[in-house]
């Protein structure tokens, strides 16, 4: 038969590892873990699973020093990680780069993905913002009727300027009915038409406490509200969906209530804006510069010899493991057979054969003794020849010796000086670090 192509395990492997990698990048999921084992190089191997399915997974030194739970038998985890292929074995394992608790972390997840889809989805756009009345007459609050957000923002009110109008839209700001009865007080303002600024406002509180914000009915009723909103929720630093959503975001209901006053309002109205426009023109750039920085560790990795020393590092613990598994068989079968040895002379102890069986039985565990500590010697040597084996191919101790890699801007290894033009700047990675070099001559 004619193939176009016959693979080796190995390169097969070594696709398969490709394509994984390249084609998921890094992944979020939630698991299980079980068959937890930490060996002495510091990394952490175990299985994540679910009640239907399970995956092997790994999680180096490096990363799991940053972690600040301790992994348990049973722990339902929320971990970051890339898909890839352990060679030798051909095995299809997780490389886990971030895990936490599982609860928290699936909050800020849903969090996130929401956040990311209305983002997606224009609800964000500064260029969709209403701009606030420049005279307020009544101003409605949907709001606990009993929570501090509430007297905060009458207080303000009333201290700057008490002529302006206050309507209650009571619901509640916690618990499940807390979103569906934000919307209908929503729909009835909207309904009624007798405000000129809406503020949808509560306290400070947890992720969990201000969860009822973080809703997308919500969000696309606030997005749609022909009349100006505020969002003031929580404290300075709390950022729920509303407050993306909404036309101004107020740090707490205190400035809420100053921004919808004539006092300073105008002034106040400028600043708030100004700093929601640099806040989005912040994030955007941040958003780009985290996709670069993801694409070029994407392709660090690609070439990085710490993959290689990743698999190596692996491979070494489960030769290890193996070795100290082969030592206590092989001690356990001595024990044994010295254990027979014994039954049979005390079945048969006339005295006058006590002294040569007891000669016999010294030689015997002589003759053990010798056979375990060769046992043992030959084990240490095949580990030591490993060690030396993998030191031998490391990249790493290639460029101790003196050698070193040249690599041009995009990061690609420079093979051939033409590849160089006069005058251009390259880097050199050497054992104890990397500098810059120019191309001199043609």
């Amino acid at each position: 038969m004619q193939q176009s192509h016959i693979f080796t395990v190995h390169g097969l492997n070594s696709e398969v590892r490709q394509v994984l990698e390249q084609g998921f990048g890094s992944v979020w999921l939630v698991g299980e873990i079980s068959n937890f084992a930490a060996p002495g190089s510091g990394h952490w191997y175990f299985t994540l699973k679910d009640e239907r399915a399970q995956i092997k997974a790994a999680m180096f030194r490096n990363a799991n020093q940053r972690v600040r739970i301790q992994p348990q038998q049973g722990m339902q985890v929320l971990v970051r990680a890339k898909l890839t292929v352990y060679e030798p074995r051909g095995d299809y394992q997780l490389i886990i780069e971030h895990m936490e608790d599982a609860g928290a972390g699936l909050l800020q997840q849903q969090y996130e993905q929401l956040k990311a889809k209305l983002q997606a989805a224009g609800l964000f756009d500064p260029q969709t913002k209403q701009a606030l009345p420049t005279r307020i007459n009544k101003v409605g609050v949907i709001t606990s009727p009993t929570g501090a957000a509430v007297r905060d923002i009458l207080a303000v009110m009333k201290r700057r300027d008490p002529a302006v109008e206050v309507i209650i839209y009571p619901a509640s700001v916690q618990g499940q009915s807390a979103p569906q009865e934000l919307l209908q007080m929503l729909q009835r303002a909207i309904a009624r038409n007798e405000v000129d600024v809406l503020i949808v406002s509560r306290g400070g509180g947890s992720l969990e406490d201000l969860w009822c914000f973080n809703n997308e009915q919500l969000a696309h009723a606030l997005f749609a509200c022909p009349i100006p909103t505020i969002a003031a929720i929580g404290h300075e630093v709390d950022f729920t969906i509303a407050d993306f959503v909404a036309d101004v975001r107020a740090a707490t209901p205190s400035a809420a209530a100053e921004l919808v006053t004539r006092d300073q309002r105008e002034t106040m109205q400028v600043i708030t804006h100004l700093e929601h426009r640099l806040a989005r023109v912040w994030q955007a750039q941040m958003t780009s510069w985290q996709h670069q920085q993801r694409y070029l560790q994407q392709r660090l990795q690609q070439q990085h010899p710490q993959r290689q020393l990743q698999q190596n590092s692996q491979r070494l613990d489960e030769l290890s493991n193996r070795a100290q598994s082969a030592l206590l068989r092989q001690s356990k079968l001595h024990q044994q057979h010295q254990q027979q040895l014994q039954q049979r002379l005390l079945a048969a102890h006339p005295k006058r054969l006590l002294a040569p069986a007891q000669l016999q039985l010294q030689q015997l565990q002589q003759r053990q003794q010798t056979a375990m500590r060769s046992v043992l010697k030959q084990a240490h040597l095949r580990l030591q020849s490993t060690i030396q084996t993998l030191q031998v191919v490391s990249p790493l101790e290639t460029i101790a010796r003196g050698y070193a890699v040249l690599q041009n801007d995009q990061g690609q290894v420079i093979r051939d000086p033409a590849e160089l033009a006069p005058q251009q700047v390259f880097n050199v990675r050497v054992a104890k670090g990397e500098f810059k070099a120019t191309k001199v001559g043609d």
